[in-house]
């Protein structure tokens, strides 16, 4: 079990009034601009998990095992939960570096020269027992930010031994931190029975813990971490479908679901604010908040500029209006990937990940252009 770091609960987290310049923060060709990132190491879930979870599962039975996952650009399943890439994926190919391979499998061997991704689908931010002791409530997540950040201290102390050596790596190396957390309030908000009030008392810990793991990080020679926000969740079909309303004030004139659209609104505030605290005790260090909120809100506010004929349904997936529900080799694919913003009622399609990739970027979608670190 990880340690108790993120158990504790953010205490007097002050209102920052935030005039953020939203700005571009890659672009694909930073080498020109003499990058010196040498390598990516990524925490995460789901949304950026590119095979961790498909190695921990073995011979289990699993949908991500089959086509459709993976039919778009791997043209096979590959560990990643969509038809494609993944955003990550795009943050690599633009820093001219490979795609990001699963640290799991290699972790007691691999040399990872161009960095590893912890991430693994279905990850929270906080640990499972903590939910269980303060809530009563079982998350069955196959990892934790404590896990993630053991492992990455792990694979450092053998490919970096030596404060001196992990420092060096570490200072030529871009750190991305998620997106992460999001699971801590899906895994709740998925039964519509579970009271929606109750994510908004956990949500501070779960900011803190994001906070500390950034923190460790920093601490152990980072000097560049991506940290991003949460998605609009309000529009996602999952949602949608599990929480369908016959009161119009329920949703905005986008159709998406106002109160789950504004508690992920509060997570990023808390999250920029954490960020803000954490650029206030390390001068130096460079903490870009890369705003996955707005990014994904272009294809659901101007789908047809992006050759997406409904942002709100998915691509894979049931014969409900959402076409929520399972996703696997018997599950109607209701159109070309390319034509969807969603896959399978929670993860988005490549097409939509390089559109949030893209946003990050090339701008607007982040706080502090890469390209200006450079």
């Amino acid at each position: 079990m990880g340690s108790r770091r993120c158990f504790s609960a953010v205490s007097g987290v002050s209102v920052v009034v935030l005039a953020i310049s939203i700005v571009a923060l890659l672009n694909a060709d930073v080498a020109l601009c003499g990058c010196s990132y040498k390598r990516i190491f990524a925490f995460g879930d789901s949304l950026i998990d590119t095979g961790n979870l498909l190695y921990s599962i073995g011979n289990s039975a699993s949908p991500i095992k089959e086509l459709p996952y993976g039919m778009t650009f791997f043209k096979h399943p590959n560990g990643r939960v969509t038809d494609g890439r993944v955003v990550v994926d795009f943050y690599a190919e633009a820093l001219g570096l490979p795609l990001l391979p699963p640290s799991i499998p290699e972790e007691a061997s691999g040399q990872f020269p161009n960095g590893a991704n912890f991430a693994v689908a279905g990850a929270i931010a906080l640990p499972p027992e903590y939910y269980k002791t303060n809530y009563n409530f079982t998350m069955n997540a196959p990892s934790d930010l404590d896990r993630q950040l053991a492992s990455f201290k792990k694979v450092l102390a053998r490919i970096a031994p030596g404060d001196g050596a992990t420092r060096a790596l570490l200072s030529e190396s871009l750190v991305l931190m998620g997106e992460i957390g999001g699971n801590d309030y899906n895994f709740w908000f998925i039964d519509p029975r579970n009271p929606r009030e109750t994510p908004e008392k956990y949500l501070p810990d779960v900011v803190t813990c994001i906070g500390a793991t950034v923190q460790e990080v920093i601490n152990l020679g980072a000097r560049t971490i991506v940290v991003p926000g949460n998605f609009p969740i309000g529009c996602l079909p999952a949602y949608l479908s599990a929480h369908e309303s016959k009161v119009t004030d329920d949703y905005d004139e986008l159709h998406c679901l106002k109160w789950y659209n504004e508690f992920s609104q509060k997570h990023n505030l808390a999250l920029r604010q954490e960020v803000v605290r954490l650029r206030s005790q390390n001068p130096g260090v460079k903490i870009v908040y890369a705003d996955y909120y707005s990014a994904a809100m272009q294809f659901v506010q101007k789908p047809q500029a992006y050759g997406i004929a409904d942002p709100l349904v998915a691509c894979c997936g049931g014969n409900g209006p959402y076409h929520s529900g399972a996703c696997n080799n018997k599950t109607k694919l209701w159109g070309s990937p390319d034509r969807f913003a969603n896959w399978d009622g929670l993860h988005m399609t490549e097409k939509a990940y390089k559109i949030v990739a893209d946003g990050v970027l090339d701008g607007p979608f982040a706080d502090t252009p890469l390209r200006h670190l450079c």
